[in-house]
């Protein structure tokens, strides 16, 4: 033994019998394993009474005998868990590795059988008797013996060349055989087939059966290497040098071909190959389309790959490349559409039959983006369904509220799992055209995030000049949007970036009067709240009046949203009534909604408001819609310090610090005594002290209350006022207009204040709000205090 093999431990040698009789033998259990005479091989010894028997062996240098068990699952094996014929075995080596584990090197000598087991020992002992080579056969039986030798030698060699990795020198060594029973034993040995048919060979001690069953056994194994090597030449035809990498496919559709399972595959690619034909896509889609699905013929169904790009092909043969619906533009029918749809909105309406007129003349021409921006609820979106069922097209919308990755609008590539096309062209499919009519809902809702600036990725969708080859990254191929008549909607146009801005033409849609809100719930939402609840028209009927204490009392909005939300909840009073057969039908009178929608919820608060001096109703501007504020300002003893609360923006508390500044200015002719503001703090409050306001339109209000604090003076009641001032007191022209004088139609003022430069704006005043409010405009802040607290201004001197 070498210097790296560790001593025998001696334990179970001294533990032994004296004296093992010549008839018995330490027998080692083995799984997996058959040792044919002749053969060495390793074997490793993990088990405490095998580890014993191994090394009484090697220190009383005795054979040792190897039995297969019959379950290899069993940890501990008694006499009938293992078969009875066996091989005997001489150590060569016995090695301990570095880790514990131990290894012996046995040659199989010759087989025996086992004839009883011996007891009391700390290793396998049993009796056994050799297994004599056969005797000399007869001459004839000599010759059939050779001839079956020969046999196999000749269809072992023909193996070993088959296979693929096989050592040159194990050719020789069978050749080199001249025993049949050792041939019949080293074939044995190497061929690749199950363990217990490795044992049927041992235990079969006849010659003549033992050769046969080696041949029978080695004939199948030919058979499966020759049709092996035959798939490997037909494959090897099939491919091209350059496409090594495609083998393993090849091969797969070879063996396919041989189990007869092509055939629907095949059937898939022609019906792609139809649908591709049949979608008359541009040239370079085409002929990228009919590529790919070229690579997907070769690949396996089993590829990841494979689903990848069968998406994309189903995607191309979806998309309407060439699929345009006809437009039939009817101007009469335009505008019956849109006064069905829509009351009011003139303006718009108007915009909206001109923007259909050049459409319908210039057929080919760039059409403008429309952009309709107001508070919600006004009708922005059914506006543009509107606009879908005047031109005779399909109508599809994509949300942009909270986009925030580039991907949604571009798409992702393809390489990623789980790609799409962007919204815009999944739109399109969905649509099954490719003029549809596409609004593009809460564009400026849009966000920006680590993933791109999903704005800037629509400058390409919404420009006329280069929206013709728009890219997504997932087809990875130009698509032509400009058959698309895109139509956007937003709530603050201020939101919406520059260059995005740039290339659409806004709209504005502003608030609702109350005459106009009475008039929508009268022809749309009722009846659409009747059908909603379950209810005819006969069975529940809400009157005017009943409409309009809703309208005033009850909500408080730009549009209309929350007005359709009251009459649903009458509607479903009647409607339970109804149900529990209380009463037939009903007709809600505007005596009965205190008992349906409970107390109201808006009141006029102006004339409580303004009832004390230091309080003055201004106008705002939201991004829902104009409403009143109320600026209150007091006086405490103290430095001269001004206060201000009320979540104020930089901008408004500038304006409160200039119209400070001015009425310190003003204060002879207002009538103030000048030794005030020394001895004073101002505090200056914008009630709803949780929601920011900013602006420089409240200035106006600002410096009427803190007139009318310092005065005594009361404000008028039904005054609300607008405007910036400057510190020369002049009332300088502010937004909103519209949306603010109805606001203060809505809350009961009937007299309004407004800069002298935005006398143009009254022309969008709706006419019955200008009927019934009467509007003053003021050049300097003298006419502002005239009018509202009715105080004559001394002539500076």
């Amino acid at each position: 033994m070498t210097e790296s093999e560790r001593d025998i431990d001696h334990t179970a040698a001294e533990q032994a019998p004296a004296r093992i009789s010549d008839d018995m033998l330490i027998i080692l259990p083995v799984r997996n394993l058959v040792l044919f005479p002749g053969t060495v091989l390793p074997v490793a010894i993990n088990r405490e009474r095998s580890l014993a028997g191994a090394q009484e062996a090697v220190r009383a240098e005795r054979k040792i005998g190897f039995l297969l068990q019959k379950s290899p699952e069993i940890q501990n094996p008694g006499p009938d868990d293992l078969y009875r014929i066996g091989t005997v075995a001489g150590i060569l080596r016995y090695v301990t590795g570095h880790d514990g584990t131990h290894h012996l090197v046995v040659q199989g000598e010759r087989r025996f059988r086992v004839l009883d087991f011996q007891n009391g020992l700390p290793f396998m002992v049993a009796r056994v008797e050799y297994l004599a080579d056969e005797a000399q056969p007869a001459a004839a039986s000599s010759s059939e013996i050779e001839a079956r030798a020969l046999n196999i030698k000749r269809i072992a060699t023909e193996a070993i060349q088959l296979l693929p990795q096989a050592p040159a020198e194990l050719a020789n060594a069978i050749q080199s055989v001249e025993s049949p029973s050792a041939l019949a034993d080293l074939v044995a040995s190497f061929m690749d087939i199950k363990t217990v048919e490795k044992q049927q060979l041992l235990e079969t001690v006849d010659l003549k059966a033992r050769l046969e069953r080696v041949t029978e056994l080695m004939g199948k194994r030919l058979e499966v290497l020759r049709l092996q090597r035959e798939i490997e030449d037909q494959t090897r035809e099939a491919i091209d040098e350059r496409q090594k990498e495609v083998l393993l496919r090849e091969q797969l559709r070879q063996i396919r071909k041989q189990l007869g399972e092509e055939g629907e595959t095949g059937e898939e690619i022609r019906e792609l190959s139809e649908a591709i034909d049949k979608a008359e896509m541009p040239q370079e889609a085409y002929e990228q389309a009919k590529k790919e699905l070229k690579r997907l013929e070769r690949m396996p169904d089993a590829s990841a790959e494979y689903s990848m790009l069968r998406t994309w092909i189903d995607w191309m043969v979806q998309l309407p490349w060439s699929r345009l619906d006809e437009e039939t533009i009817d101007i009469e029918k335009a505008r019956r559409v849109l006064d069905e749809d829509h009351y009011g909105l003139d303006k718009i309406k108007r915009r909206i039959i001109e923007y259909l007129a050049v459409r319908k003349l210039n057929p080919e021409g760039r059409s403008p983006i429309l952009c309709f921006v107001g508070p919600p609820g006004v009708g922005k979106t059914s506006l543009g369904q509107s606009i879908a069922r005047a031109l005779g097209l399909k109508f599809a919308r994509v949300s942009l509220g909270g986009v925030h990755d580039e991907a949604e609008i571009r798409g992702h590539r393809r390489t990623y799992i789980g790609a799409l096309p962007g919204n815009i062209v999944q739109a399109i499919r969905k649509a099954g055209t490719r003029n549809p009519v596409l609004m593009l809902d809460e564009i400026d809702k849009l966000g920006a995030g680590i993933q791109g600036d999903p704005a800037s990725a629509l400058l390409e969708v919404l420009d006329p000049e280069q929206n013709n080859t728009f890219r997504d990254n997932y087809l990875g191929l130009p698509f032509d949007l400009s058959k698309v008549v895109f139509i956007t909607t937003a709530n603050v146009l201020d939101a919406i970036p520059g260059p995005l801005r740039d290339r659409m033409e806004v709209i504005e849609l502003t608030g609702y009067t109350e005459d106009e809100k009475v008039e929508i719930a009268k022809r749309y939402l009722v009846r659409r709240q009747l059908e909603a609840n379950g209810l005819k028209a006969e069975q529940a009927t809400v009157t005017e009046e009943a409409l309009r204490q809703i309208v005033r009392h009850y909500t408080r909005e730009a549009g209309v949203r929350n007005l359709e939300r009251q009459i649903g909840a009458v509607l479903r009073h009647v409607a339970v009534r109804i149900a529990e057969g209380a009463i037939e039908r009903q007709t809600v009178d505007a005596d009965d909604l205190h008992a349906i929608l409970g107390a109201p919820r808006f009141e006029n608060e102006v004339a409580m408001r303004t009832s004390v001096p230091g309080v003055a109703t201004g106008l705002a501007w939201t991004p829902v819609g104009g409403d009143i504020l109320f600026i209150e300002a007091t006086r405490v003893p103290g430095s001269g310090k001004l206060i201000l609360t009320g979540q104020l923006g930089d901008v408004m508390k500038e304006s409160a610090q200039a119209a400070l500044s001015l009425v310190k200015a003003q204060s002879t002719r207002l009538g103030i005594e000048p030794g005030i503001f020394e001895n004073s703090d101002v505090h200056i409050h914008v009630p709803a002290g949780a929601i920011p306001k900013d602006g420089p339109s409240a200035g106006v209000a600002m410096f009427t209350a803190l007139t009318s604090l310092l005065t005594g003076r009361t404000v008028h009641s039904g005054v609300a006022m607008t405007g910036e001032i400057s510190l020369r007191g002049l009332v300088l022209p502010v937004g909103g207009i519209k949306e603010k004088t109805i606001a203060a139609h809505r809350a009961g003022i009937r007299k309004v204040l407004l800069p002298a430069r935005n006398r143009k704006d009254l022309e969008e005043v709706p006419q019955s709000v200008r009927d019934e409010v009467e509007f003053v405009f003021c050049e300097r802040v003298d006419e502002v205090v005239h009018e509202a607290l009715g105080l004559e201004l001394a002539t500076a001197a």
